[in-house]
């Protein structure tokens, strides 16, 4: 049985509908951008009446590629200052908290059981000395006897190697001397290096020994002070196309909450292996932290600025929409509609970011209204007093 064929009217009902279709799914997907949408179809809201939106113009200016991470102040240097000897504790030097200076008394133990010992040890190197003169004496008169045939050769040798004998025992004297002296000196506590000296964890009059776990008072080095902080194992090829052990990159620390800047120094170190357990290496920057707002241990906020571009082209980073394709911002023309136009973002810094491509300086960009724009929508720019509030 032969079909009659469908009316011209009945195609173009079906056609009709298949369009409106396709046009509200196209609607639908907001920021991705139409295949083939041609300017001046588009239509604002309120009847086709032009969309009021705030805009901003892309200009040139400083942006910087930078890496955020956390980090810990870590003193340059810390020892801890230890008694080289027992003995009682006779004085402490220092006041806790203050800067000192390498070779600052610190403390003093007392010092009268070493200087006894030094006294002793003087004495026994007085007396083998003048065994061994005697000794030597005894030699030469042997020696002149001898050539008489008055002694043996025997009696010579003998005499011989007693002179040498006691050679060894002044030898072994003036070490013990060097050796007593040197414990006298260490009965002086000084400081080994520059720095600041903590809370002391031995009182006068007490005792103190070489094994003291916490020794007597530990000294930290903060000018300079240096900070340690991690970054992910996936930004090492980034931070190893601007930095080599030789080169500096800046770095600025900010306090907790990112609002007090506090001070700026310079990448130190690289460490040689990366953290299996989390992913991460360790680095250290150095400032030179003249006016002590840097303290050992104290928490601060990293910014670690690989370079400087001082031409790039900026725009708000509000004015940056996202769809499937990419990143893409809505360009305002001259006739007052706007298209959409693709871009490749760079670095952000607060609330501008820099564009590599799709902008040039000039071009006028919606910030604000972009909700319920596409290619060809007509645009009014928002009075000053309007900015801020959302499109009609």
């Amino acid at each position: 049985m032969n079909q009659q064929p469908k009316s011209p009217i009945w195609r173009w009902l079906m056609g009709g509908i298949l369009v409106a279709a396709l046009s509200w799914g196209g609607w639908q997907l907001r920021g991705e951008p139409p295949a083939k949408e041609e300017p001046g179809k588009g239509k604002g809201m309120m009847g086709g009446g032009p969309t009021v939106v705030s805009t901003a113009v892309a200009n040139t200016g400083s942006m910087s590629t930078r890496l955020e991470a956390l980090g810990t102040v870590v003193p340059a240097r810390l020892v801890t200052v230890r008694s080289r000897v027992d003995g009682q504790l006779r004085r402490i030097a220092f006041k806790e908290g203050e800067k000192v200076r390498a070779g600052d008394l610190l403390a003093e133990i007392d010092a009268k059981p070493f200087e006894i010992a030094l006294a002793q040890m003087k004495g026994q190197l007085a007396r083998d000395t003048a065994l061994l003169e005697n000794a030597r004496n005894d030699a030469a008169r042997y020696q002149s006897l001898l050539a008489k045939s008055s002694v043996s050769k025997q009696q010579l040798d003998t005499q011989l190697a007693l002179v040498r004998q006691y050679q060894g025992a002044v030898e072994v004297d003036r070490a013990l001397v060097e050796n007593a002296t040197l414990q006298l000196s260490y009965t002086r506590i000084v400081a080994p290096m520059d720095g600041v000296v903590g809370l002391r964890q031995v009182d006068e009059g007490n005792m103190i020994r070489q094994s003291e776990p916490g020794g007597l008072v530990t000294l930290a080095q903060v000018e300079p002070v240096q900070v340690v902080f991690t970054l992910a194992e996936d930004l090492l090829p980034l931070l190893r196309q601007y930095w080599q052990p030789g080169t500096s990159l800046k770095v600025q620390l900010f306090d907790r909450q990112r609002k007090n800047h506090l001070a700026d120094g310079v990448l130190f170190s690289l460490d040689n292996q990366i953290d299996p357990t989390t992913g991460t290496v360790k680095l250290k920057a150095e400032f030179a932290n003249q006016d002590h707002q840097l303290y050992p241990n104290q928490f601060v906020n990293v910014t670690l600025i690989l370079t400087v571009r001082s031409d790039a082209i900026l725009i708000p980073t509000a004015a940056i929409q996202r769809g499937r394709q990419g990143p893409f911002v809505y360009k305002v023309q001259e006739d007052q509609t706007v298209v959409l136009q693709m871009v490749k973002v760079g670095a952000s810094e607060g609330e501008m970011t820099a564009l590599e491509e799709g902008i040039q300086v000039g071009d006028k960009v919606v910030v604000e209204g972009t909700d319920k724009l596409r290619t060809g929508s007509k645009v009014v720019e928002a009075q000053p007093m309007e900015r801020g509030r959302p499109s009609r």
